[in-house]
């Protein structure tokens, strides 16, 4: 409302000064041309140059526009491809998202020549024609995405890869992964593939080496990869015991399998599911007392019920110093079934019969395990108590099989009716 205001007011102003400049004087203008004389006054004559000027600007952009109606022309149909080019990208991919992959395939192609951003069309396309199994014409398409854009090396390839691990082709897609890494060595999503496809591969030596960089670049944390962490040295740990099994007794050494132990990170070293691999293969390998030692110093500090298991199943340097020690664990943990298992197997390496029958008829009570009843089973029939023996396997049996309770037949009665049966075909001879 001002800007109308002052503009009113700068329009009177002007018409005021010049009615002002006109009632001083009208001034004289007098052309003559020929036998053409023409005379007016100064203000007319401004005018008629004023609106001269502007017939004259219009009439020469209407000379333009006439003498080019092909660029015109031109750019009109130009426009008009790409609102429809437009139009079919988007149907292209809203049938991509329904999984209408022929009809996708066909819109995105076909709009890509004319759309604002080809390289988005040539990628949905190429993902379209992996859907219906159409290998060839995917790499067509992503060669053209290539060619499409400048920079567009890194996109290309990771659909790609992404293409080539989703049809099982996992070398080829760990070769375009690894082009990728040598161009952008910490991309996050090339790293997460790379983990993918040396996973199914079961690489498990590059996946130790690639586990820490992803950490180190915060694409992922400790909680997140822990696991296949744990699953990638157990794997190795596993491999390295099988070269040291294919070695000739004699020369059997275990440089490979401490080789994997001495690479371990920190918190894998602490892991007690590591820790029970590394000594289980040595004690396997006959390298018992190492297995003992180790499993001593860590049960030492941290406790674990997988690991006092193992200990209980491998034979010291001395038997003796090892029930001791584990006498001593149970001072601090006395209803600790494992613990009590673990008791029972070292007390009948001592030979102390007993002690080893009480240790499990304890660890019984305080948890039934398949593990713990045969073990006091198999005591109890080597000391000649049969009876006692059978009854254990028989309770075991029926309780781990989880039958119903059911009524059953007394001894008792069981007995006088096969007594009727007896005298019931007696009398028929």
């Amino acid at each position: 409302m001002k800007r109308v205001l002052i503009i009113l007011l700068l329009a009177l102003m002007a018409g005021a000064l010049l009615s002002a400049a006109i009632n001083y004087d009208t001034g004289y203008v007098r052309v003559s041309l020929g036998h053409y004389l023409l005379e007016t006054n100064f203000w007319v004559a401004l005018v008629l140059f004023l609106a001269s000027v502007f017939v004259v600007h219009v009439l020469l952009n209407l000379g333009r526009k006439v003498s080019h109606p092909a660029g015109n022309v031109s750019r009109w149909f130009r426009r008009s491809r790409q609102r429809r080019s437009r139009d079919m990208t988007t149907r292209g991919l809203l049938e991509l998202a329904e999984g209408n992959w022929p009809r996708a395939q066909k819109l995105l192609t076909s709009a890509a020549p004319h759309a604002d951003t080809p390289l988005i069309n040539y990628l949905a396309a190429a993902e379209a024609a992996h859907g219906q199994g159409k290998d060839q014409d995917a790499e067509k398409l992503l060669r053209k995405a290539f060619e499409s854009a400048d920079g567009a090396e890194m996109a290309v390839g990771l659909s790609q890869a992404k293409l080539q691990l989703a049809s099982g082709q996992l070398e080829q897609a760990l070769a375009t992964l690894l082009r990728l890494r040598k161009k952008a060595p910490h991309h996050p999503f090339v790293l997460k593939q790379l983990k993918v496809v040396y996973t199914q591969l079961e690489d498990w030596r590059e996946l130790s080496i690639l586990l820490p960089e992803m950490r180190k670049q915060g694409i992922a944390t400790a909680d997140d990869t822990q696991p296949l962490e744990r699953q990638v040295w157990l794997n190795l740990l596993d491999g390295a015991a099988e070269q040291v099994r294919r070695q000739p007794g004699d020369e059997r050494s275990t440089a490979s399998i401490d080789r994997v132990w001495d690479e371990l990170p920190t918190t894998m070293r602490k892991d007690s599911s590591v820790i029970h691999a590394y000594a289980r293969h040595l004690a396997e390998l006959n390298f018992d007392e190492r297995a003992e030692t180790l499993l001593r110093k860590v049960l030492r500090n941290h406790w674990s019920d997988q690991l006092i298991n193992l200990y209980g199943r491998i034979k010291g340097n001395s038997v003796a110093e090892q029930l001791l020690t584990a006498e001593n664990w149970l001072k601090k943990r006395p209803n600790n079934p494992e613990l009590l298992l673990a008791l029972g197997r070292i007390s009948l390496r001592n030979e102390l019969w007993g002690k080893a029958r009480e240790y499990f008829e304890t660890s019984l009570r305080l948890q039934r395990k398949p593990e713990t009843l045969g073990e006091l089973c198999r005591l109890n029939a080597h000391l000649g108590d049969q009876e006692q023996s059978i009854r254990l396997l028989k309770q075991g049996l029926l309780q781990d099989a989880g039958l119903p309770e059911l009524p059953m037949p007394h001894p008792s009665v069981l007995g006088k009716n096969r007594a009727a049966e007896r005298a019931a075909s007696a009398n028929a001879r």
